[in-house]
């Protein structure tokens, strides 16, 4: 295969020839690496423009020398190193990119631990009102609540109407109300 011109090594690509583009490779990558290199001046972006060339050879390959080919009586090297220069300005077109060290450290989505601890404490402090509730409007608003379901369902499991559900919520929300307003005002000026 040593013998054979760039041009029969397309025509081979073109059917699916891996050894043919194997072969092509090993012939052109140094070359291409070097001019995009010199283009770009960054060894990085040539070694990434002579990938991006040679794809395109193996994808443009069926189309060698046909009526509707880009390439037609053009040699290989010639189609090759166009393709090169043409990535490498492009490339240098684009805007920089910065240093991986120059972009810093993304934002934490997690609260912050004093955050994270007044919620703790608010958390702690909703529980010991809810703890304080009769046994009933606890188990009510348990259901509906904490465990979302309905008041017909949440009235199935108790034993009671769903009217009698929706009274017993009223007046646990209307006591929580009353036992947690002073944490609420206080969580809320603490809050950033």
């Amino acid at each position: 295969m040593t013998d054979a011109t760039d041009e029969d090594l397309m025509i081979r690509i073109g059917n699916g020839d891996r050894v043919a583009f194997g072969e092509l490779v090993r012939r052109h990558l140094s070359r291409a690496v070097a001019v995009a290199q010199r283009v770009t001046g960054s060894r990085g972006d040539a070694e990434e423009i002579a990938q991006e060339a040679f794809l395109r050879v193996w994808t443009k390959a069926p189309h060698w020398r046909s009526a509707e080919g880009e390439f037609r009586a053009a040699r290989f090297t010639t189609w090759l190193y166009r393709v090169v220069v043409n990535l490498g300005i492009d490339r240098k077109r684009r805007p920089a990119m910065s240093a991986l060290e120059a972009a810093g450290d993304p934002a934490d989505p997690a609260d912050s631990a004093l955050r994270a601890l007044e919620k703790a404490q608010l958390s702690g402090r909703v529980a010991a009102a809810v703890a304080t509730l009769p046994e009933r409007q606890r188990a009510a608003l348990t259901l509906c609540f904490y465990e979302g379901l309905s008041n017909r369902e949440a009235a199935d499991i108790l034993a009671l109407s769903p009217g009698a559900v929706e009274s017993l919520l009223v007046r646990a929300r209307r006591t929580l109300r009353e036992a947690l307003a002073g944490v609420a005002a206080e969580f809320l000026e603490v809050s950033p």
